[in-house]
């Protein structure tokens, strides 16, 4: 988890902002770059992940519908990952040449590709929340680890749930990347407890 959390954070300070189709030509390697290293942190932290089900498991079983849960918005990360940060910049990168003769049709199939990507990075974030969630309450009925990370994981889910209600975008780079960063703050906090407490064990 926290070898996940450090990729996570590394990915999205490097993590180039959008613009027009020209842009993504442009930026095609640090574009694919950095979401490769997106898509290889993904395992390590589900793994990480099944090492804290394993852990709450003892105590209480709930925390494998967590890890299913995340499991699926792992899976929707991934996807969004290989549409909108390999896919498209490769299928854009082959009209470099022609790029305003087929604007419009390009435009349509990255839109399309957008919204595919919306879409998954919600599922994410709402498969993330819930996951937070449910693993805090583990955290609580367990009695494992200090009682502030499963708060910190309800303030995230708090916090969420408020962006949501107020109208703030998850989806765009910014608010993915505040999203992202309180995520991976509640996944170092638990990896490095989850370590702790092994090593007591």
């Amino acid at each position: 988890m926290v070898s996940g959390s450090i990729l996570i954070i590394v990915t999205m300070v490097l993590h180039p902002s959008g613009g027009s189709l020209r842009h993504i030509i442009e930026s095609i390697t640090s574009i694919q770059t950095t979401h490769a290293l997106a898509i290889f942190s993904l395992p390590i932290i589900l793994f990480g992940f099944y090492g804290l089900s394993t852990a709450l498991s003892r105590r209480d079983n709930i925390a494998w519908l967590a890890f299913m849960v995340v499991s699926l918005g792992l899976i929707a990360a991934m996807f969004a990952a290989i549409f909108n940060g390999l896919a498209l910049p490769y299928f854009l990168s082959q009209y470099t040449e022609t790029l305003e003769q087929n604007g419009a049709t390009l435009s349509a199939i990255a839109n399309f590709s957008f919204a595919i990507n919306k879409s998954l990075d919600y599922l994410f974030i709402g498969a993330s929340c819930l996951s937070i969630f449910i693993y805090s309450t583990s955290m609580l009925r367990a009695s494992i680890f200090p009682k502030w990370i499963p708060y910190l994981g309800f303030l995230i889910l708090l916090f969420s749930v408020l962006g949501a209600l107020i109208g703030f975008v998850f989806t765009n780079l910014i608010g993915f990347r505040v999203f992202t960063f309180s995520l991976a703050t509640w996944l170092l906090a638990s990896g490095f407890n989850l370590i702790k407490h092994q090593t007591h064990e």
